[in-house]
């Protein structure tokens, strides 16, 4: 597999203000129910300005150049000690230009929407190569996504803002009305649209309007000096409604102080060697964490991930099936094409124990020689595309969770997580929030304190029954410097045996 030697050029061109200057032109397009013909031009730049920009970028020996360009509308609302305390709204716009010479990239951005501006950042970028180019742009072909995952009937961004507060409201409330031992609530509400438009020089030009949404509360709960917080949040790409017709607000609420509650009744969890079940619902950040990033192509073709050269072998019990499917609708980690322009697909991972597949951008399935399957993602347009999940899933099996737990004498039920992480060994530790003990057979004792540790590989294969029933985690995924909104799902597991680190 090719080693990669990437060098990276970011510039930024033009001026903060552009941004807002010039965002007004496409405000209205934003909130239509279908992606604007881009026939009718792209930013305001015809297809022929495009092929000069793309061929400008490929002046120096690159062989592929692209045009990212994006416009976004983001807002959030923050309510804690019963006020509304913060309130912001954000307009960005502006185009990445990237250029891909062997397994180098450069990549510069500006967001100053001007064509000398743009040709200025195209040449930034085509620093990467050196030579004559040899390499010509395609006739620019529009087309359409395959598939729309999003409800774009009535997206957040355009309800009133004394509407969005009412949401916030509702989910405070509805926490602090829990119960008397609730002394602290925070609530916040989240919602952006993205428009983007991708051209290439393959000839690819292609739309795609993105709405996203999220709610949190948390709550924290006070009894003797001890407290304890939980959390509850939904969300994805949904129109309002969701709110009303799919998780409200009181239910998020009541969600956040009924973690707090268990928590003041938990005891510090003890340290050993144990069966443990990982409940549905959050369970889904190690599937995201312990197995999704190990087979990101980017750190397989570097050789950097534990699973670099396992294709086609066993890597877990033959029970488990993993996959990655952007095209489940409504979800937080939901596309109707990643951020090459890819047509996004059901990818397979893991398949009944064996590897079958890595998440690919286009760079890496290149280098690789793999397909691409629509995993090349970006923060924004001051990022390059790298190799990143969408929606995770681990497929259901067939025992019910309630026979998983009367099968363990004494171990460990995981419920909530406040956070894990793995390295590229696949070594792995999860910080867990709430957890319970099992004693023959049964739910006891509420837990806190409680750290899952182990190896991905090892822990994989010590998987022994996989549950009927299924949740899944909404989460923002970190990597490289740069965040996008992802999901996993999980039903629940349990695992022969696996270390709990407690106090």
């Amino acid at each position: 597999m090719a080693q990669e030697n990437r060098r990276s050029f970011i510039k930024t061109v033009g001026v903060g203000m552009g941004a807002v200057a010039t965002s007004g032109l496409w405000l209205n397009k934003l909130f239509a129910n279908t992606v604007q013909p881009v026939g009718e031009g792209v930013f305001g730049f015809t297809k022929e300005d495009i092929q000069k920009l793309l061929g400008i970028a490929l002046s120096k020996g690159g062989e592929f150049s692209e045009l990212y360009f994006e416009n976004k509308i983001s807002s959030s609302v923050n309510m804690s000690e019963e006020i509304i305390k913060s309130s912001s709204e954000s307009i960005s716009l502006g185009v990445g230009i990237r250029v891909i010479k062997g397994d180098q990239t450069g990549y510069a951005y500006t967001n100053e929407l001007t064509f000398d501006k743009i040709k200025h950042a195209a040449l930034t970028a085509a620093a990467i190569a050196s030579g004559p180019s040899k390499m010509s742009v395609a006739n620019l072909n529009e087309i359409k996504p395959k598939v729309q995952t999003y409800d774009m009937v009535s997206p957040l961004t355009q309800a009133r803002l004394q509407d969005k507060i009412k949401l916030l409201k509702e989910g405070y409330d509805a926490a602090k009305n829990a119960d008397p031992k609730i002394t602290k609530i925070s609530a916040s509400i989240a919602d952006e649209i993205q428009r983007i438009t991708i051209a290439n020089s393959e000839g690819l030009l292609v739309s795609d309007v993105r709405p996203q949404a999220r709610l949190r509360v948390t709550a924290t709960a006070e009894k003797d000096s001890k407290l304890g917080t939980g959390s509850g949040n939904a969300g994805g790409r949904i129109g309002a409604d969701f709110y009303m017709n799919v998780e409200t607000p009181t239910e998020i609420g009541k969600k956040a102080a009924k973690e707090a509650l268990a928590l003041l009744e938990a005891e510090n969890a003890p340290a050993g060697e144990f069966p443990v079940i990982l409940s549905k619902d959050q369970s889904g950040v190690m599937i995201h964490e312990a197995v999704g990033h190990p087979l990101e192509a980017d750190a397989n073709r570097k050789k950097q991930s534990i699973m670099w050269d396992k294709m086609g072998t066993m890597v877990s019990s033959p029970l488990l099936t993993i996959y990655d499917d952007a095209t489940i609708p409504n979800y937080r980690g939901s596309l109707n094409i990643d951020d090459e322009g890819t047509q996004v697909e059901k990818t397979m991972l893991i398949e009944k124990g064996k590897l079958v597949g890595f998440l690919n951008d286009k760079l890496s399935a290149k280098i690789l020689n793999h397909k691409e399957n629509g995993h090349g993602r970006r923060q924004s347009y001051k990022s390059p595309p790298i190799p990143r999940m969408n929606n995770t899933v681990l497929a259901p099996g067939d025992t019910p969770p309630e026979e998983m737990i009367a099968s363990v004498k004494k171990g460990f039920y995981a419920v909530t997580y406040q956070g894990g992480m793995v390295n590229n060994a696949g070594d792995f530790t999860f910080s867990v929030n709430l957890g319970y003990l099992i004693e023959n057979g049964k739910l006891t004792r509420p837990l806190r304190n409680a750290t899952l540790i182990g190896s991905n590989v090892q822990i994989l294969k010590r998987v022994d029954m996989v549950g009927n029933d299924m949740g899944f985690f909404l989460g923002t995924c970190g990597k490289a410097g740069q965040s996008v909104p992802v999901t996993a799902g999980t039903p629940s597991l349990r695992i022969s045996k696996m270390t709990v680190g407690g106090v």
